[in-house]
């Protein structure tokens, strides 16, 4: 059974950090891109940061140079730093992993970031 398990969310004042974490189980994790994604209330999801199976990252404008993605593939996670926060980095952020045909989604965590 596959598991995308997000951890690390949570309420924090605007400049401050984060790091989310997601731990995946029942897939080959090594072979597949990791994204994080977020959904403010009345949004869409949208993509945060993504990196591939071979290293390669990208990251929306709105959070370049704030935020870093990596993967530890020995330990099948992977992470989100964030920093300098803002508030309308208020959302539930989701990992996501996929390969080719096939995707999963986490459950999300609630990252809440006051004025």
């Amino acid at each position: 059974q596959v598991q995308l398990v997000e951890s690390g969310g949570g309420l924090v004042q605007a400049g401050g950090s984060l790091r989310l974490s997601c731990a995946a189980s029942g897939i080959i994790f090594s072979i597949n891109s990791m994204g994080w994604y977020r959904q403010a209330p009345g949004k869409q999801r949208e993509l945060v940061a993504a990196i591939t199976s071979g290293g390669s990252i990208n990251y929306a404008d709105a959070v370049k140079g704030r935020f870093t993605i990596s993967r530890d593939n020995a330990k099948k996670t992977v992470y989100l730093q964030m920093n300098s926060l803002k508030p309308e980095d208020t959302a539930v952020y989701y990992c996501r992993g996929w390969t080719v045909g096939t995707e999963y989604w986490g459950q999300g965590t609630q990252v809440t970031v006051s004025s």
